[in-house]
């Protein structure tokens, strides 16, 4: 390996290590028996290379295009050497935003944080894909080849590989597998017959009919309070604008290319115009029914047919996607680069060179339609950008874990995104090609042979160091494809990526768990609500200085407001906490840490026969932890008894699980596990043993969160609380007026890295207090979001409270986690027939109110309380129910941040039989949000979501199995 002063050779040497993929076995040693399953280089599929050769200079030709141009790839995905690849991961597509209170600070010392599930929409605008030229020239390699020498893994000497010739601008390599497949349905050259006069669509009074209809829907409890929204009216009148329907013979699969045949016609259709590669829209009537017009395509002159089919008058659904592709052709106008969905600056980033990082401050801009009208969301958002690469990543990546240096490589790159600085275009990386590297061939489109090293050379004027680093591969969505071959199979790419030319974007795990990292990034993106607002004016001042950006929006006849929507919230009051002997009212920030750790719980579960586990060089802290646990515990009520203390051999694995397996005992109510360190593999491993193999209520802590005696009282009470609640103990409560209710919490956790399976969380509460819980988890295949064993999980938590109460709850309000925005209406077609279906197994007669609540919490929506002049955070309990909402849901402010902006959540209520009043629901939405035996204070969502949520990513971090059930009704998973 070249350059890099010979870290290129240590990385080759690691290259030559088998693969390991989770979901498949090996043989173990040492603490490779923890935690998932190892990987094996058998399993191993780097999508689009087929065949290998013995030498890296005779790896096997691709095809690629003049500069600029995609190269491409085909073989049948029918092969076994293909198989699929590990799903998205989500790092590096989250922007860097004030986190504030999703979950406060867990009370305990160590468990894995859990990730957020990256929201995913379906894009206005369709990503442009390269197009196949028709009777562009091909190769096949037939089976035989040598292999790769040190890519072994992808062999497959069984198929054939037709290299197609592709013509088309921008871009890195690209790979294409062709398969076999359903086509959808062509558009119809007949679209239906147009309005013969134009429907007036006013934005401003578009939503008057709705807004009539859902004043039944509001409450009207609690305090007056004003408040403002990050939401910008957008005014204006759309009358006389027509969509069109485009068709192209022969088919053009590229949308750039359709973008040039149709604008040949640019004085026949006009500028201001709207195309997103299928539909056009435009504010003038073309042709009153169909228009056939002939264009060339500049790469080869072929005649292209162009038809222009009038479909309609614009419709309601349309405004909101013709506003939105309107306005992100106004946020490049304002030259912002868009990554992922959101638009950046690039001009103006904040440095953080201590952390070799950039934060490229950005917007969030979705235009709906509300109650008040269509308007404008406009929010603050911040993007993680590395200075260095990927190959860098690679480097420090390979000399400080070297052992398992592919398998964290593939851990860790696959899921995240990248910058390819050369076009300024992002990829998410879908896998690492260990056999490939820059010194590969591919025929170009004049028939010679050029590798990657020339290519880029030629192309972007870059020079390649490294020539003996991998490749990545980045696999398009399913929409940017569509391409077939003559034979009619569809045509499938893969991009491939030089590391050396890709910037890291993102934070990585090892990232987001630095404490330093996150604090010097916060500087940055915790805004403060009056500097939010600032941040709104300036860029409304932009948009209107800007000239092409203002020229845009008034070729539409559109005004956009200046200033964020003022409104009238309400303020709930605040909650009473119940301890045993004793109540308090919450205080102005909703948090009661410290009556918690001085009052009685409500039901203190004695720890008499317990034991502690820990390596001979923690003795100390282990002994401190459990002399400081006899004084914290008396105060709330809870006796403990001296633990036997264990000493653990050494710090690997098998030695935790074998002492473990020894001591486990019928009569053991607990085990504290003292780890030296923080490892996943050794935790996940512990975990499994004591949920599943031999089930037991367990307590991890890593030995420095006790080691600084003036912070151990402090820790350790902490500890105290949450060990009660595991064992199934009641730690307070809240008054609930409603009787014979159960409230449900449902979460999706999605395994990225075994298998691409989902885990559901079911959380039932099984007392008419709401302080002791029952739970179930499915899994499901596929990163499917949608839960198909629901039936089960409610019949189960309704035997449960049958069992506990000698009685069927007469209302259920199930609040539904984890659902993107639009999937609400699968949650309603799917979800809710499951629950009402299996009522009907307990009696003829049992037919429970049932409302279902869909939680969203990665929202764009803020919401300031108004000072004066100035804005700041809202009091918790606030609540919008008007204006900005668009039927029956609500926001609510719950918890109070000392730093940023607090982020409402959004809660929809797709359907309601419960017969409770708005005023009612969203009374005990916000009671519920006080019911979280992690943190004394209020959360962000309700607390049965919140537990779902943490069952779903033990199991699908840690378990990959269901829980045993004899710990199901108590809280084993905080």
């Amino acid at each position: 390996m070249s350059g890099r002063g010979g870290r290129g050779a240590a990385l080759l040497k690691a290259l030559e290590q088998p693969v390991r993929r989770p979901g498949q076995q090996s043989v173990q040693t040492g603490d490779q028996g923890a935690g998932p399953p190892p990987l094996t280089s058998a399993a191993v599929s780097t999508v689009g290379v087929v065949q290998m050769v013995a030498d890296v200079d005779k790896c096997p030709p691709l095809v690629t295009p003049s500069p600029g141009q995609p190269l491409s790839f085909s073989r049948p995905l029918a092969s076994p050497a293909v198989l699929p690849l590990v799903g998205r991961g989500g790092r590096g597509v989250r922007s860097v935003e004030p986190r504030m209170a999703d979950e406060p600070p867990s009370l305990i010392s160590y468990e894995p944080s859990s990730p957020e599930p990256v929201l995913t929409e379906t894009e206005v605008v369709p990503v442009s894909v390269p197009s196949i030229q028709p009777g562009a020239s091909s190769q096949t390699i037939s089976k035989g080849s040598p292999a790769v020498g040190r890519g072994s893994m992808l062999r497959d000497t069984a198929c054939h590989v037709r290299l197609p010739q592709l013509h088309s601008s921008g871009g890195p390599p690209v790979v294409q597998t062709t398969t076999p497949t359903v086509s959808p349905p062509a558009l119809s050259p007949s679209p239906p017959n147009p309005v013969k006069a134009m429907r007036g669509l006013s934005l401003n009074n578009m939503e008057s009919s709705m807004a009539s209809s859902m004043a039944s829907q509001r409450g009207s409890s609690g305090q007056s309070i004003p408040v403002s929204a990050n939401y910008l009216p957008l005014k204006g009148n759309i009358d006389g604008v027509f969509k069109y329907a485009v068709t192209f013979s022969p088919p053009v699969e590229d949308i750039r290319s359709r973008s040039q045949l149709l604008n040949e016609h640019k004085e026949l259709i006009g500028l201001t115009r709207v195309f997103d590669g299928t539909t056009l829209y435009v504010p003038k009537r073309i042709c009153e029914q169909r228009l056939d017009l002939m264009s060339t395509r500049q790469t080869d002159g072929t005649s292209v047919k162009v038809t222009i089919s009038l479909v309609d008058a614009i419709k309601n659904h349309d405004v909101v996607q013709l506003m939105n592709v309107i306005f992100k052709r106004i946020l490049r106008a304002l030259k912002l680069q868009r990554i992922g969905r959101d638009y950046y600056d690039a001009n103006a980033p904040l440095e953080v060179p201590q952390h070799k990082m950039q934060l490229w401050p950005g917007y969030v801009t979705v235009i709906n339609r509300h109650e008040g009208g269509l308007m404008l969301v406009l929010d603050v958002s911040h993007r993680v950008m590395k200075t260095d690469t990927a190959l860098d990543f690679l480097y420090e990546l390979y000399h400080s874990n070297r052992d398992k240096f592919r398998e964290e490589a593939f851990k860790q790159l696959v899921g995240s995104v990248v910058l390819t600085r050369y076009n300024n275009r992002t990829y998410e990386i879908d896998d690492i090609a260990w056999d490939k590297n820059p010194r590969c061939a591919f025929q170009d489109h004049a028939g010679s042979q050029i590798t990657f090293v020339d290519y880029y050379k030629r192309a972007y004027d870059l020079d390649i160091t490294d020539l003996e680093q991998p490749l990545l591969i980045h696999r398009p969505k399913k929409k940017q494809r569509g391409k077939k071959e003559e034979s009619g199979k569809e045509v499938d790419e893969m991009v491939c990526l030089v590391p050396e030319l890709c910037a890291m974007t993102g934070l990585t795990d090892a990232a987001r768990s630095d404490f330093k990292v996150m604090k010097d990034l916060a500087i940055h993106t915790r805004v403060p609500p009056e500097k939010r607002a600032e941040s709104f004016r300036k860029f409304i001042q932009r948009l209107n200085t800007t000239k092409e950006a203002s020229e845009l929006l008034q070729s539409w006849g559109l005004i956009l407001d200046s200033q964020m929507l003022d409104l009238q919230g309400r303020r709930l009051p605040p909650e009473k906490i119940l301890f045993k002997n004793s109540s308090i009212v919450a205080n102005m920030e909703a948090d009661w840490s410290r009556e918690c750790l001085k009052e009685h719980v409500i039901s203190a579960v004695s720890l008499l026969d317990w034991a502690v586990l820990f390596v001979k060089k923690d003795q100390g802290k282990a002994t401190d932890f459990v002399n400081m646990l006899s004084k914290v515990c008396p105060p709330i009520g809870m006796e403990v008894q001296e633990p036997k203390m264990v000493e653990v051999v050494n710090d690997r694995t098998e030695s935790y699980l074998r002492a473990l397996r020894e001591l486990i005992a019928p009569r053991l109510q607990m085990v504290v596990i003292v780890f030296p360190t923080s490892r996943d593999d050794r935790y996940s491993a512990v975990k499994k043993l004591c949920c599943i193999e031999s089930p037991i209520p367990s307590q991890v802590l890593i030995a420095r969160t006790i080691t600084q005696q003036q912070k151990l009282r402090s820790v350790t009470q902490k500890v105290a609380l949450q060990m009660n609640a595991k064992l199934g103990g009641e730690l307070w409560a809240v008054e609930i007026p409603l009787k014979s209710c159960m409230v449900i919490g449902i979460d999706v956790y999605h395994d990225k890295s075994y298998g691409n399976k989902s885990i559901a969380g079911f959380v039932a509460s099984t007392n008419p207090s709401f302080t002791r819980w029952y739970s179930r988890t499915a899994m499901q295949e596929q990163s499917q979001e949608l839960i198909h064993e629901l039936k089960l999980c409610m019949q189960a938590a309704l035997k449960k409270y049958n069992e506990v109460n000698q009685s069927l709850p007469e209302r259920i309000i199930v609040f539904r986690d984890g659902v993107g925005e639009g999937r609400e209406e699968y949650v309603s077609e799917f979800e809710v027939p499951q629950f009402n279906s299996c009522f009907s197994i307990f009696g003829d007669n049992y037919s429970p109110k049932l409302a279902v609540v869909v939680v969203q919490k990665r929202i764009s929506t803020r919401i300031f309380g108004r000072s004066g002049n100035g804005y700041e955070n809202p009091p918790p309990g606030v609540i919008v129910d008007h204006t900005v909402t668009k039927s029956y849901d609500f926001y609510l402010v719950s918890q109070h941040v000392r730093q940023g902006t607090v982020s409402p959540t959004y809660y929809r209520v797709i359907y309601d039989k419960s017969g409770l009043k708005p005023d009612h629901l969203q009374r005990l939405t916000y009671k519920l949000t006080h019911m979280y035996y992690n943190w004394p204070g209020t959360i962000r969502t309700p607390a049965p979501c919140n537990y779902a949520h943490k069952l779903a990513f033990l199991v699908g971090k840690s378990l990959h199995r269901d829980p045993a059930h004899e710990l199901s009704d108590r809280l084993f998973f905080l």
